[in-house]
């Protein structure tokens, strides 16, 4: 299964998305955890942009 992902995400309209990754600090505890997600290119900045 995890073939024909990586196939799409190659070819066609899978170009124009990136998988994003930063670390959020949590208010409640302090420990560091990852938002990650799927995002289309013209947005990247404000994904990291944002603070939550």
């Amino acid at each position: 299964m995890a073939k024909k992902v990586v196939a799409t995400l190659k070819t066609g309209t899978g170009k124009n998305f990136t998988k994003c990754i930063k670390m959020v600090k949590s208010e409640k505890t302090g420990a560091y955890m990852f938002k990650e997600g799927v995002i289309p290119n013209d947005q990247i900045k404000e994904f990291f942009a944002e603070k939550k």
